[in-house]
Order: C-alpha cells, then structure tokens, then sequence
C-alpha cells in the first residue's frame, strides 16, 4: 500500500444495511478532515469547533444547500486521535443513502477513499500503536468468541509488545557487549561468558513460552471445524438442530433429507466452533444425493474432529464400519444417537473407538456431555494446555521460531568457542526476527499484507 503524506482519506466506518442500523459513520484523517467539515457541516446555533467535542447539526451539499442529513460531528484533532492526524467523524443517520451521500460529497471535496485497514496503518506508522496491537484491532472485530475477544484486548494493551520488547532489549545488550570486546578489546575486561549464557538461556525459554500459545491462538481465532457424519436417518440433523437450538436442518423420517452440507456456528468452552451436517453417506443412484454425499465426504476429509453418529435403535452396522474405516484416521468421537429408544450398552463398536456420547436429540439429551467431549479431544492435543493471557498468530509464530533458532545457533556457537564475530550474526537474526513482531523492522510488503486484510474504514 503507497501512502502519500498529507493526502486526506475518508471511509465509511460502520456496517450499511439497508433499513437496518440506526446511525453511519464517514470517517475522515489527513490534512484537509477539518476545512471538509467546515465546508460540509452547518452546526445549529453557536457551537466551538475544538478538539474531542460533538456538535450537533446538518450536512449540506456546498453548492445546492441542500440539507443532506442530520447528524452529529466527532471532531478529534492532532495528536489526541487514533491516526495522530485531525480527525473528523460524521454521525448520519443508518441505511444506505444519507452516509454514501456524505461519502461522496467528501470525496468531491478532495478526499481520496481510504484503502483496507488505512486508518490503522496510518496509526502504526505515525508511532500511535505497534504491529502486535494492528493487529490485534482486527482480531477484535473478528472475533467470534469472548476469549478471542479477550486475547485481542490483551494484545491491543500492548500486554504482547511488552514482553517482546525486552526480550529484543536484552539481545541488543547482549550484542553490544559482544561488539563492545571485538572493536576495544584491550580496553575493556574479558567477557562474562557465564553471564552471557544464562541471558540466552532466560531468552530463549521465555521466547519458547510465547511460542507455545499459537496453537492457542489459531484455535480461538479460526476455531474447530466439527463434522457430524453417519449414515441415512441416524439423526445427525436432528443433533445439530438440539446443539445449535435451532432449526437450521430439515428433519423427516425419510432417509436421505439433507443433501448437502449445512453449517451452524457455536462456541463451547469459549472456542468458535463450526459444525457441518453432512448428508447421510450411503452407495445411492440418485444424482442429487450423490453429490450430496460427496461433499459429505470432503467435508469429513476437512474437519478438524469428526461426530461418527449411529443409531442406538438400529447398532453398529456394516454400513457404519465402512463410513468408520473413511475417517478413522482423523480425531473422532461416537455419537450414540437415539438412546431413548434402547440402552445404549447393547451397542458393539470397534473397541480403539474412546471416546464416546450418548444422546438423545429428541429429547436434547447428551448435549452438555457431547461439549464436554469435544474440550476433552481440543485438550488432548495441549492445545489450551497454557494459561498465558496472549496468544500469538501465525505471522508472529512464524517471526519467533526464527528468533528461536537463531539464539539457539549463537549458544551452539558459545559451545563451539568460535569467534565473537560469530556470535554477532545469529544475535542480529534474533534481534530482527523479534522487530519484525512488533513493526521496529518490518517491510513495506509485510505491512501491505497485513493491513490488506482489514475491512475499509477500520
């Protein structure tokens, strides 16, 4: 994204559905926000334009005069705002036609529409937020949970650059003792290797620490990809409809109703969870199941856990032993449906099968358990194994592995007793491996890609 100094960028800030949402935001920053909203907002009576007040007026077209809208105006001028640029909001009323009015009259007034994620990015570049809290403004509008919402606030507090920071602190110290002995040798007493090396040792472990949390992290911003799968009129509709408690599904005696995939999102245990009813897997002749039961395949092949549901009334059968030797190799649980109408101990599974629930959708029976059992396999994996109040994205992940194996390379050349030339060029990959999280080293094309991701307006 090229960015022009001074230029004057405007956007719509809030969702626009039609009859929908009481008010809209224009949102303006540059140079030129506050002469637009001089030329734009007529305020009733006698109100002082200064910084961080509304004023409560009318938007008018400059040459016709014709009153626009009613609205209010958010003025924030530099540096007390999110870009540390003037900034001015206009507050119209929701919809679509009074704020893409406003937009429009600002853009003929010689503002440019801003590009995706271009308020934050302005931000960031101007010294208002680092990278790990750009980031996190938009993993709090993602958010599909309450403890991805908290994880997003925690970053946006600055409670991950923090702990980064003196991280990269220390290998700079640690770099500059180095240096200091290459280039004054003969002033300077010998090097406190001991020292050095538990300075490592304490980075490197708090550096592995953070690490740990991108399971964690991706877990509870993309969440789990749940698939229930089973054969023809086991009630795998029928679940979904008492787990999400709706009827998202078509539920008949017929079997073969559902004939393609159906997703529903929930959240247990604070982790988004998406669940796709599937069609029921059988060898059929008719066109449209059979495509039907083709996606029911990809949609297995795809999960992240698959609910292998049968038929307490009917037992395990060959048809479930076929559709069970498809997914076996995935992480599953069985899902005893229908209890209600046999007691479910008569059921003779495949003994590896460990996890199992019983249910009765009918009567919304085994649900809580059925939660307990997807935590319980989330769990297994250690993915909420820690209690760290961050958690990191794959980009930081990614600068972090290499800021790990960097100061693994300089002990290993500690170890070696090589020259500290030597040390000085891992301690540098470390250091810019843990600039790159927080924006002190970073590519204009890291942040294009990053900032490409946000809505416009944000």
């Amino acid at each position: 994204m090229s960015l022009v100094q001074g230029e004057t960028i405007v956007a719509i800030a809030t969702a626009i559905v039609p009859q929908q949402g009481s008010v809209g935001i224009v949102r303006l920053s540059g140079e030129r926000a506050l002469s637009i909203a001089r030329i734009l907002f007529k305020g009733a009576g006698k109100q002082e334009w200064s910084s961080h007040r509304i004023l409560y007026g009318y938007i008018r077209h400059p040459l016709t005069k014709q009153t626009v809208d009613e609205a209010l105006l958010l003025l924030m001028l530099r540096p007390r705002s999110f870009t540390r640029e003037d900034v001015v909001e206009f507050h119209c009323h929701g919809g679509i036609i009074a704020v893409q009015e406003v937009l429009q009259l600002c853009i003929a007034e010689g503002a440019r529409l801003a590009q995706p994620g271009e308020f934050t990015q302005r931000a960031f570049l101007n010294g208002r937020i680092d990278l790990t809290q750009a980031e996190s403004i938009a993993e709090l509008v993602a958010a599909q949970s309450q403890a991805a919402s908290q994880i997003a606030l925690a970053g946006l507090q600055g409670k991950l650059a923090s702990p980064i920071r003196d991280l990269r602190a220390t290998c700079l110290d640690i770099l500059a003792e180095v240096e200091a002995r290459i280039d004054f040798a003969d002033d300077l007493p010998p090097l406190d290797e001991k020292e050095i090396k538990q300075q490592l040792t304490g980075t490197l472990t708090q550096v592995e620490a953070i690490l740990a949390t991108a399971e964690q992290g991706e877990l509870l911003r993309s969440g789990l990809k749940v698939a229930i799968v089973g054969c023809p009129n086991v009630g795998k509709s029928s679940l979904l409809n008492a787990w999400s408690r709706s009827d998202r599904a078509i539920v008949t005696d017929l079997p073969g109703t559902t004939r393609d995939v159906i997703e529903s999102t929930l959240v247990v245990g604070g982790i988004p969870i998406k669940v796709l009813d599937t069609a029921g897997i059988r060898e059929t002749i008719d066109a449209v199941e059979k495509i039907g039961v083709e996606r029911s395949r990809d949609a297995a092949e795809a999960a992240d856990l698959i609910l292998l549901t049968i038929d307490a009334s009917v037992g395990w059968t060959i048809a479930d032993q076929k559709i069970y030797q498809q997914v076996k190799h995935q992480p599953l649980i069985l899902i005893v449906n229908k209890t209600d109408l046999i007691a479910p101990q008569s059921i003779n599974y495949p003994p590896e099968i460990k996890q199992v629930v019983h249910t009765s959708a009918a009567k919304n029976e085994g649900i809580d358990d059925l939660e307990l059992a997807i935590l319980a396999s989330v769990a297994q994996k250690k993915i909420l194994a820690t209690n760290s109040e961050v958690a990191v994205n794959q980009r930081q992940a990614s600068a972090l592995t290499r800021a790990k194996i960097a100061l693994q390379q300089v002990q290993e050349t500690i170890t070696n007793q090589l020259p500290l030339d030597f040390w000085t060029i891992d301690l540098r990959g470390a250091i810019q491996a843990l600039g790159e999280i927080t924006g002190e080293e970073v590519t204009e094309s890291v942040l294009d890609r990053i900032f490409s991701r946000f809505c416009i307006g944000k």
